[in-house]
Formats: C-alpha cells, structure tokens, sequence
C-alpha cells in the first residue's frame, strides 16, 4: 500500500512539474499538524486532496520541538488530535524506541495509561515526524513539498471564490475547497480575506488583557534596578544590545507588535548523542552583556524550561527576562516577503545558539553555569538535515483573520460561549513578552507577558475558522483563525489546531455536498458528524487527565 501511494505521488508529482493544473476536492496548504490532520479527515470523508507544503518536513511545531505537550486539560482534545497521541504511545510501546535511557525509570511522564486510552503526551521531534508519516502513507494523502504559494498574484478568484492558487515553482493547484494551515495565513491574506496583526486595543471588544500590557505583565521580568546602558548608568554610553529605545504606549492601546518567537530546542545530556554547543558565525558576546548582567544579579533560572522528553533529552523553551524568547526581533514577520522571512529567521537561530554558547562557554559568567550548560548540546539524532537545529520557528501568532466571530478573552473566561462549538481550547490565556524598553530611571524591563486563567475548557465558534462570506466562500482557515491577541494567546496550542483541521475538513466536506459556501454548512448537520468522529464540543464531566 506504502508503494502505491509514494508511485501515484510521484505521477501527480510529474503531472504537475510538467505544467498542467491537477484538481482535488480539497487543497490545504501548509503541512502543519492542523494540514495533516485535515488531510486525512477530508480522506475519511472520500474527497480528493492534496497537501502543498511548504515545508520539507510535516507537523510544524508539533514534530518541530514542541515536545512537551501544552494544552491545559487532555479531556478536551477528541478525535484526530487524540489519535495522533495515541499513536505516540504506541511508538514508545516499543523497547526500541528507548535507545539512551529504558522506559521504567522515565515513568509515566506524559503518559496517560488508562485502557483502551493509552496516550504519550511528551515525545521526541522524529517520533512525531514519523507519526505524521505514517497517517501520510497510510491514507495515501498526496503531499508536494517545498512547494510556496506565489506572493505576487498567486491566488486566482471568481467572485468570492478561490479557483486556484499557484506556488514560485509555477504548479498550480485548483481545488472546490481549500484550508489554509499555516502558520503565517498566506493564503487568507492573499485571497483577500481581512486580518489583523498585533494587539487590539482593550477598548475594541471590551478586553483587559489584550492592549499594550505594562501594568499587566507578569513573569519572565528583569529585577529591579538593572541598568539599560552600555555603562551602567550612564545614559550617554548608549542602550545595550536588544533593547528598545522607545517606552511602551499607554495601558491598553493597540499596536502591530507580536509576541516573541524562538526555536523549542531538543537538547541532550547524553555524551554518546550529544553534539556541543557551536560558535555561531559573527558571533558577539557583546549581545548578550544584558544576560550576563541578570546573572550577577543574583537570578538563576537558566534551566527552568528544560523539560524533559525521553531519551534524555528535552523541549527546552523559554524561560526568564532574558532567554531564548528573541524579543522585539519578529514585527515584520507576519506581512513580510519570503526574503523578510528568512532573515529573521536566520537572526533567530544566530542569536540562540550565541546565547546557548556565552553561557556555556564565556569566562564571565559563573563556573557553576558554564559547566552545567556544557553538559548539554544538541541532539544527534534529531533534525539531522538542519544541522541538529528544529526547522520550525515558533511562530506564536502572525496573521488572525478577522472572521464574522471574532474569539474574545470573554469566551475564554466563559462570559460568552460560542453556540457552534467545532472543538475546545483549555490552556490559559498566555502572550509572551512583546518588546525590551528602558523606563525614565534607566532600567530595563519586559512587556507583553500576560498570564491569565480561563474558565476551564471553552468552545471554539465555527464561524471563527470561515471568513465573511463576501470575502470568500471556499476556504477555512484553522490556525490563522477569528480571535483576538490575548484569546489567541489561549488557542494557539498544537493539539487545538489538529482539532480545527479536523473539523475544517469536516467542513469543506459538507459544503461539498451541499454544494454550498462555507458558511452556509448547516450546524445541525456538521455537529452530529464531528460527534460521529469522536470531537468534544462541550465542556468535559470528567478531570483532566495527568
């Protein structure tokens, strides 16, 4: 079956290389876990469909360190999205699979073991590649990868509908439905779908987190008193490195600022996996003068977010005032070129592995640091085409459309619920820190992280993953969706997008044979079908699963 789907690949493949447009029922692009979830549920259904990815590799975040599963409550998460941690499970069912340390004294770290539920929630990045894989292979879902969408004028229109879109290579993909998987929303904006970027002001849904967010910061804060200047207090020598020279605006007001991003780094103690940490190239460890200044201060969190996956390695994320969250460095991501794109990301990588590298290896900073970071590098074994280095910057919000529902902090907190529920999110109400300023006295602070609690489990509006249906009639858009900064903040959890793949699949399905747009997909009808395949769509009786 394997041989098959990788021969009638390959012809289509040829077919299209040779110029000619090959029609699907469904076209999703980007080769996230929302893009392969949704690719297999449109198969489920009996459509035709292909993924054009972007990427080379499959699972965004989820195969691309994200390891340590956030979600808030595991009860929430059905069908697909579980499925796809149920084969996790399986992976690790197998001593195999155990190559740098036995299963028994990792535990169950991650595991849920109830019968007939067996679930692993923390996992290596191949493990969960090859999961993805497998549900590729196994569905024969046809995949094109590397494959872009052309910025210029790729997407072609009839009225409100996409007919096709065309990709830098020159392919052409029509499609009757498409999904939009990304994590940018390319093919929203290009279709001409309204978006936003940034912070809403407070006062545009009647939030109060959502704003510029001085007052509401909380965590990963400089202590009191750290001077922003090259010498120390003196405002004449100049800011250091990686701090904004202008001071935040005012409480609650909206900007185009988006919270920070960085690589989830797979890291290994593990002397026989372990590759050390390298000098970047044009490094400078004038940049991280700011880190070394924390450090004397007495704060000594380095390894707070070494979270450990098995075989001894971990999902390292960011975690303090000054860490792997390369704040104020991402603005123009979101809108910007392919070119604009790598650049930062580029910066992103070089400015990470500098930090991991000063702290391992610069004389100034502690012996107990450096040694301890040492000990640690980057997993052999992992990401071996990119040098060791994930492939998928963590691209924690960059487009939202702007849908007939916009997701509020007030769904979040249950002072609204969504009547059309296409799956839940649980986690908190969770922004990064946005930008580094220096206040009037001279010192350095954070600002943009907000932690806040939701009210449990809340539902996710239908109307929140289609636009307005003037705008466009034929596309679905499940990570890139209707929500406001600070309730995105909440939603954009791996496990969520395989959710709304799902259920965005689901959809396109429907609208097929009603032969009618998105938007018109009668609830009563979608509702009993996402039930059917073993979504959760109201708030679940039981506790969360450890």
């Amino acid at each position: 079956m394997k041989r098959t789907g990788f021969f009638l690949a390959a012809f289509c493949a040829a077919m299209i290389a040779r110029g000619e447009t090959v029609t699907n029922d469904i076209v999703i692009y980007g080769g996230t876990s929302a893009g392969v979830i949704a690719a297999v549920q449109a198969k489920k259904m009996g459509k035709s469909v292909v993924v054009v990815a972007p990427e080379k590799h499959l699972g965004g975040l989820t195969s691309g360190g994200l390891g340590y599963t956030d979600i808030g409550n595991k009860n929430a998460i059905g069908g697909l999205g579980r499925d796809f941690y149920k084969r996790v499970w399986k992976k690790y069912a197998d001593d195999a699979a155990w190559k740098f340390e036995k299963r028994k004294p990792f535990g169950a770290q991650g595991a849920s073991v109830e019968p007939g539920e067996e679930t692993q929630w923390i996992f290596e990045p191949h493990v969960a590649e090859q999961v993805f894989e497998d549900l590729v292979a196994e569905n024969k879902i046809e995949v094109l990868r590397g494959e872009r969408l052309d910025l210029k004028d790729g997407v072609t229109k009839d009225g409100a509908r996409i007919v096709s879109f065309r990709t830098e290579s020159g392919k052409v993909f029509a499609g009757r439905e498409f999904i939009d998987a990304t994590y940018e929303g390319d093919l929203m904006a290009k279709a001409g779908v309204a978006y936003t970027v940034g912070r809403e002001a407070n006062a545009q849904y009647g939030e109060q987190f959502d704003g510029v967010a001085v007052k509401h910061s909380k965590g990963h804060q400089f202590p009191p008193k750290i001077s922003a200047y090259k010498i120390e207090g003196d405002p004449y020598s100049g800011v250091l490195p990686r701090i904004g020279m202008s001071p935040p605006a005012a409480d609650g007001t909206a900007d185009r600022r988006v919270q920070a991003y960085c690589f989830r780094m797979c890291l290994t103690d593990e002397p026989e996996n372990r590759v050390p940490f390298a000098k970047p190239k044009n490094y400078d460890a004038g940049q991280y003068e700011l880190m070394l200044r924390l450090l004397k201060s007495g704060w000594n969190q380095v390894f707070g977010k070494f979270d450990r996956i098995p075989n001894r390695k971990t999902d390292t994320n960011n975690h303090g005032p000054f860490s792997t969250d390369n704040i104020g460095m991402n603005y123009e991501y979101p809108d910007g070129d392919y070119a604009t794109r790598e650049k930062i990301i580029a910066e992103h990588r070089s400015y990470e592995a500098g930090w991991f590298y000063f702290l391992a290896n610069d004389p100034r900073v502690s012996e107990g640091v450096r040694t301890n970071m040492a000990r640690w590098g980057l997993a052999k074994d992992e990401f071996t085409d990119n040098g060791n280095w994930p492939q998928q910057l963590y691209v924690r919000e960059a487009r939202r459309m702007i849908g007939e529902v916009v997701m509020t902090e007030h769904h979040c907190t249950g002072k609204k619920v969504a009547p059309d529920s296409v799956g839940l999110a649980a986690y908190g109400m969770d922004s990064h820190n946005v930008e580094r300023y220096v206040d009037a006295d001279g010192f350095v602070h954070n600002e943009g992280n907000v932690q806040e609690h939701v009210a449990g489990p809340y539902p996710i509006s239908y109307r929140a993953i289609v636009p307005k249906k003037s705008e466009c009639e034929n596309l679905l858009v499940p990570v890139c969706l209707s929500a406001t900064h600070i309730a995105y903040g909440s939603i954009r959890m791996e496990p969520v997008f395989m959710i709304l793949g799902q259920s965005a699949a689901t959809a396109a399905a429907m609208a097929l044979d009603e032969k009618c747009a998105a938007q018109d997909v009668p609830y009563e009808t979608l509702k009993p079908r996402l039930l059917a395949d073993a979504q959760i769509l109201s708030r679940p009786a039981k506790p969360a699963r450890k």
